[in-house]
């Protein structure tokens, strides 16, 4: 029984019930276990291979979690650790089912081929990575790049100045009030948390404000700092990209060669850059580069400095179309701003295709995003970007949508490519990702109950003088003919709001199509409130009844908030 004050001199009281397990939970169950009041170890292994889509379950899976949802049943209500049965029951069931860590609704292990060249896959990639905040006045710190990495992310980017006296680098946004961190604090953060999440490479692309004297010091530093983990080749550039696999625990260095900076650009060509508004640009030009332009050519940053560079970088400097025809003896990164990305999709989406079939596209924010927030991250992907940079500070449905797909493939970093955005037809051609296409699959989800809000929130955090009244989103994000949105109706006065509510989502391009879940408590008279969210890759669905566990606005998962889900492909 739970009671809220009501007005002054009453109380509301509400009967508290436990989660119970819905009719179809009951009636699979009753089916598995052939009618009788315990399911064993060959039912369930059963249910796994038929329900569930877990063709390769076998005896021994069952048996394992079996003893696990017994042991949890003993210590929860205290039976000696003698007792044992032949099998679970429905409650032991419904627990299992509503189980993220026994019952996960996508898979946990890295699972694609990741012997392909860096092109071929989406990476998880941060912008201005070192802020606290905002652009123009927060802090520079380690800190953001270590959470960065902690999350998966694998591309860091660092923007180095030379220091008042020109005698050491420091990383920090150019041209604003942000205050400075050291590079090499940077780096040594970067070494130590590199691969704390992920094994495979991490890619620190540098912006680069530095003289050739401390360009050398830089050189100097990450060779120093990273060691052996530092990879570089042998020749001065690639005519292909290595593979993520052979990259494993490897840190690689990208930025634009000092000799192409320093010596092809002119004055002219630097003020023409900063009047197009772009925020690299823009924000990142400043005395020290103008001072770097006039050089002597015969006084260089040494071969450290280039030899370090792995994914050479540059930016077009006359129009987009021209700076995406692919060189054939050599393999690039070029950096593209949301602005130039979405022009580039709408008028030469198949140049754009093409180049980023070898090459690398780096999207990063227009300028005027101030207070870090984010652009949609889906255009640039469905035209085969891979490394669509975003603040990692900046929290909403963009930055949801990211850590969404980068949920995909274990969480490692790298997202392979869909093979329509690769393969390669007669005379070249390549697919149109802007084609209307038919509907490949349809996509049942069913939203069963939620639970867990009564532990992870305060018992008046929705509402002083009720329960909360819950509904839930539903959402496909992907190319514009699959995107839909649906909701629940809300359940009122209910910490554990049962729904049984089913949508249905035709897709015709499911290898890119995102399912955001996002549960919200009504509210009559202001804005909902948030109560949880998460974003899943489609095509990593696992089939079945599934348990979901909801994140916060800053993507951390809840402890307990979760909904019970079942995922049909027909």
């Amino acid at each position: 029984m739970g009671s809220y004050k009501y007005c002054i001199c009453f109380t509301r009281k509400f009967v508290w019930r436990a989660a119970a397990p819905p009719p179809d939970v009951r009636q699979t169950f009753v089916e598995y276990s052939e009618g009788a009041a315990q399911m064993g170890p060959d039912q369930l292994r059963r249910f796994l291979a038929e329900a569930q889509g877990q063709a390769d379950a076998t005896h021994a899976d069952a048996e394992r979690i079996i003893e696990v949802l017994l042991h949890r049943r003993r210590r929860c209500h205290n039976f000696p650790a003698i007792l044992s049965r032949p099998g679970i029951s429905l409650d032991d069931f419904f627990h299992f089912l509503f189980s993220d860590d026994l019952n996960p609704p996508i898979r946990s292990q890295v699972h694609q081929d990741m012997s392909l060249p860096l092109s071929h896959y989406y990476i998880y990639t941060g912008h201005n990575s070192y802020l606290t905040g905002n652009q123009l006045s927060s802090d520079s710190s380690d800190i953001p790049i270590i959470k960065a990495l902690q999350r998966g992310v694998r591309v860091i980017e660092l923007d180095m100045w030379p220091n008042s006296t020109k005698d050491d680098v420091l990383i920090y946004h150019g041209r604003t009030l942000t205050s400075p961190v050291e590079m090499i604090k940077c780096l040594r953060s970067i070494k130590e948390f590199a691969f704390c999440a992920s094994s495979y490479p991490v890619v620190i692309t540098l912006e680069d404000h530095l003289t050739p004297d401390l360009q050398a010091k830089v050189a100097e530093m990450v060779t120093q700092t990273f060691g052996d983990m530092l990879y570089y080749p042998k020749s001065d550039s690639l005519e292909e990209f290595p593979s993520p696999e052979s990259l494993k625990n490897r840190i690689i260095i990208s930025t634009k060669p000092p000799k192409k900076y320093f010596e092809s650009k002119t004055v002219e060509d630097k003020q023409d850059d900063l009047q197009q508004g772009s925020n690299d640009e823009a924000w990142e030009t400043n005395t020290a580069d103008l001072q770097a332009l006039h050089v002597s050519h015969d006084k260089n940053s040494g071969p450290e400095y280039r030899r370090i560079i792995t994914v050479h970088a540059g930016k077009p400097k006359g129009r987009t179309r021209d700076a995406l025809k692919a060189d054939t003896d050599k393999v690039r990164r070029l950096s593209l701003s949301e602005q130039q990305i979405e022009r580039a999709a709408e008028l030469y989406a198949l140049d754009l295709v093409r180049f980023t079939q070898k090459n690398i596209v780096r999207v990063y924010p227009k300028g005027t995003r101030f207070n870090s927030s984010n652009y949609c991250p889906l255009p640039g992907w469905l035209h085969g970007a891979q490394m669509v940079a975003l603040n990692m500070q900046g929290y909403g449905r963009s930055l949801w949508l990211m850590q969404g797909l980068f949920r995909a493939n274990g969480g490692c970093g790298y997202v392979r490519k869909p093979d329509f955005l690769m393969n390669i037809g007669p005379q070249a051609a390549v697919s149109n990702p802007e084609a209307s296409l038919p509907v490949k699959i349809t996509l049942k989800v069913k939203i069963y109950m939620g639970d867990g809000w009564h532990k992870d929130f305060s018992r008046t955090h929705f509402d002083v003088y009720s329960p909360p009244d819950f509904y839930a989103k539903v959402e496909i994000a992907g190319v514009p003919a699959d995107i839909k949105t649906k909701r629940t109706r809300t359940r009122q006065d209910d910490w554990m709001p049962v729904w049984g509510e089913e949508f249905s989502f035709p897709l015709t391009v499911p290898e890119l199509a995102l399912l955001r879940i996002e549960a919200c408590e009504y509210n009559m008279s202001d804005m909902d409130d948030f109560g949880g969210q998460t974003c899943l890759p489609v095509w990593e669905l696992k089939p079945g009844i599934r348990a979901v566990p909801l994140h916060d606005r800053k993507g951390n998962k809840y402890n307990s908030v979760r909904l019970l889900m079942r995922f049909q492909f027909v």
